[in-house]
């Protein structure tokens, strides 16, 4: 163990270690044989020897050696070539690809264009803007359109109409990501 360590971690390192959880099961089996009515008054005996014995019999962390080569004195190393770094790929949104999943789920009109405005942000960089949309005006506009339709047969001759209105927001939302 490093000397650097203090007492603390040195303690929750055997504890989550697995000698001591091999220990504890052991532990267990020795109550759970004294509550069975074996081992008698020697019951706290019998639960201390078998976490010991649990936790001695377990093997260690392994570790590995240290792979060491043989250098030859005479050869000179081989200078480093520098390997071209491999260009990081954008990770997927995970808030973008839930909230993909539940639309695709949802009967929106294709004239909305929502699809577009997802295939947009999947192409964008991640930013605030993109974030916004994602997270709160895109979900609020849906929830809008939704709520629209279910109240149509009451809203009257003269109310707007939910798909038209849908559509005015997915183009200010991409509108607003360019």
């Amino acid at each position: 163990m490093a000397t650097s360590d203090g007492a603390g971690r040195r303690v929750l390192r055997y504890l989550e270690s697995a000698r001591n959880l091999v220990g504890c099961g052991g532990g267990a089996v020795g109550l759970g044989l004294h509550f069975a009515g074996l081992g008698g008054a020697w019951w706290p005996a019998v639960v201390a020897g078998l976490y010991g014995a649990g936790a001695l019999l377990t093997p260690g962390p392994r570790t590995e050696p240290p792979v060491v080569l043989p250098v030859d004195p005479l050869v000179p190393p081989l200078p480093a070539t520098p390997r071209p770094e491999p260009e990081p790929t954008p990770e997927p949104d995970p808030e973008l690809a839930a909230l993909s999943d539940y639309l695709a789920t949802v009967p929106l009109p294709d004239s909305a264009g929502v699809a577009g405005l997802l295939t947009a942000l999947r192409a964008t960089e991640p930013g605030p803007v993109p974030e916004e949309i994602v997270r709160h005006r895109l979900p609020v506009a849906v929830a809008g359109y939704l709520r629209a339709l279910t109240w149509r047969p009451w809203a009257g001759p003269d109310a707007p109409d939910p798909e038209a209105e849908l559509g005015r927001e997915v183009r200010r939302l991409v509108a607003d990501l360019t």
